[in-house]
């Protein structure tokens, strides 16, 4: 009889306690009644963004209730915690939003939580506290969603490549060099003054020079001219006369010399195209208004006749102009010849004193290993240390290393020598995002105008800010695995494979971008294969994948499994 006693009061406390639960309105909300926003939730710009949209169905809200919900996203050794939302009944005095208790009401809560790595695997909840009059109501937390989704967090500086500032090495350096031969007025005759002037003689022994030197080639041209001044005929007569006495005085010479060099001669009867750069390099007075009419006429009597009639200035042009036309120009054309490859590499290893600033970047151009470069460049930096380009490339060699200390340094270094050198910029930009200080990044990014991989630069940031049509517009054809992990953002998987299988030294972080292309396109074979060759090269990628919520579907798969398992 005591048993049935106590059975019936037992009975009676815990309806008195579900009457009382469900008389204050508040019962734990049902999880169908919630919907977070994604599923699963996402990493983007460095933040995890949720939208929740909640029911209150009729009824559950007491009159008298005030409710405090915040959205809590725990994980391993820690939480963020959400903004926090406050609702109240209709007979509540507070700020908070009033919810009818017979009509319920639909409401949005948005949070944002600063990602760290951890939040691969979480919880996200939904916690409360809740009052009825002065009575304290515990509502149990409820789970509304798992994990996050990081895949925007493969975005890995370290994998660009710096830029190196090039050499300017040229294999064959075309030079021209030429001097002058003055006539008087109507006159062919080779004058001894002209003969006899610095300007020739220093043009002679250069062209007998250069035939001499071994690694030179030189020919020469004769121009001869006449002014535009008298008729077309008898300055064609006069410039051809110029010609052939210009070209038999030079012939004596080069035989004298026992220079042998092939001779091309030629006459212009009338210099007009000479007589117009004169006159656009000069101050003489109705300058604009003659080259006004060498624009309008191009018969050559009614130019001259025209110049003529501007009497104020012509005076001024047969004194300054005219007398520098009636000329034969000699020029030579001297092509150097450098040194072969093969020399340019042997001397880099044996006398690096040998060769040139040019030569020497050329030839870490040339070296086919990391260390050969960085032996090279650490010549550059010693035997020419006021060039910023040996200091930079140097740095690039460590930046590859993943020496970003020593890198900074070096890239400091060649920006002080050069006053903002675009190329050291660039790469201070990237030392600075794989130091996640993106402010800075985009300041030293904004000095690099000019450089080719700055669109690479800018693709990155775009991704960070989570701009992914325009981080793969500004990647364009670049072929890295940040270039594809846009494409994968952007969801355009045929492109991120071709990006992918373009790459010509794929690492084991190219195979795991592969593997997450062959899980958004359910393809299990690709999955397993790539990411076998990814924990090949990297063990920590088994662990990443089994947390990675990109492969979740093939998580209990024995193929999946046995791919990434040893």
């Amino acid at each position: 009889m005591l048993k049935k006693v106590s059975l019936s009061l037992l009975t009676m406390v815990i309806a008195a306690g579900i009457f009382t639960s469900c008389k204050s309105g508040l019962t734990p909300l049902a999880v169908n009644y919630v919907k977070a926003e994604p599923q699963p939730l996402e990493m983007i710009e460095s933040k995890v963004p949720v939208t929740i949209n909640a029911t209150f169905p009729a009824e559950w809200f007491n009159k008298k209730a005030s409710l405090t919900v915040i959205p809590v996203l725990r994980y391993e050794g820690g939480e963020a915690v959400g903004d926090s939302y406050q609702y109240q009944g209709e007979k509540v005095a507070g700020n908070g939003q009033v919810i009818s208790q017979k009509n319920g009401a639909n409401v949005v809560l948005r949070s944002t939580f600063n990602y760290v790595p951890a939040m691969k695997n979480s919880q996200l909840y939904l916690t409360f506290k809740a009052n009825v009059g002065k009575k304290t109501v515990n509502l149990p937390d409820l789970e509304i969603g798992n994990g996050v989704l990081a895949t925007a967090a493969l975005l890995n500086a370290g994998s660009e490549t710096p830029t190196i500032v090039p050499d300017k090495f040229q294999r064959i350096i075309k030079e021209t060099h030429d001097a002058n031969i003055l006539f008087l007025i109507q006159q062919a005759e080779l004058r001894s003054s002209e003969l006899k002037k610095g300007e020739l003689i220093n043009w002679k022994d250069l062209v007998a020079t250069s035939n001499a030197a071994a690694n030179q080639k030189v020919d020469v041209e004769i121009s001869s001219y006449a002014s535009p001044d008298g008729g077309y005929e008898l300055n064609e007569k006069l410039a051809g006369k110029r010609e052939t006495n210009t070209q038999k005085y030079l012939a004596k010479e080069l035989q004298k010399a026992k220079v042998n060099v092939p001779v091309n001669a030629r006459y212009t009867a009338q210099d007009w195209d000479g007589f117009k750069a004169l006159v656009e390099k000069s101050n003489i007075q109705d300058k604009n208004l003659i080259l006004r009419v060498l624009s309008m006429y191009s018969d050559t009597e009614q130019r001259e006749r025209e110049i003529k009639n501007i009497s104020t200035v012509y005076s001024t042009l047969a004194d300054e102009i005219l007398p520098q036309l009636r000329r034969s120009r000699l020029i030579a054309n001297i092509e150097i010849v450098g040194k072969s490859d093969e020399e340019i590499a042997s001397l880099a290893q044996s006398d690096p004193k040998a060769l040139n600033v040019e030569e020497l970047l050329y030839a870490a151009a040339l070296a086919s290993t990391t260390s050969a470069k960085e032996s090279i460049y650490k010549k550059v930096t010693e035997l020419y240390p006021k060039d910023a380009r040996g200091f930079n490339n140097l740095g690039v060699i460590e930046y590859i290393k993943g020496n970003l200390s020593q890198a900074e340094t070096l890239f400091n270094k060649a920006n002080q020598l050069s006053g903002k050198l675009p190329e050291a910029n660039m790469n201070l930009g990237w030392v600075a995002l794989a130091k996640n200080d993106v402010a800075k990044a985009e300041q030293y990014f904004g000095n690099a105008a000019g450089v080719s991989e700055l669109n690479n630069a800018q693709g990155y940031l775009a991704v960070l800010k989570g701009n992914y049509a325009q981080a793969v517009q500004s990647f364009g054809k670049s072929a890295s695995n940040n270039a594809a992990l846009a494409q994968i953002l952007s969801k355009d998987y045929n492109k991120a494979l071709s990006t992918l299988d373009a790459i010509q030294s794929p690492n084991a972080d190219t195979y795991y971008l592969k593997a997450i292309v062959g899980a958004r396109t359910n393809n299990l074979t690709n999955v397993v294969n790539n990411l076998k060759q990814a924990v090949s090269l990297k063990s920590d990628l088994a662990e990443q994948a089994l947390q990675d919520l990109e492969f979740s579907k093939f998580i209990t798969n024995s193929q999946f499994l046995n791919a990434i398992l040893k």
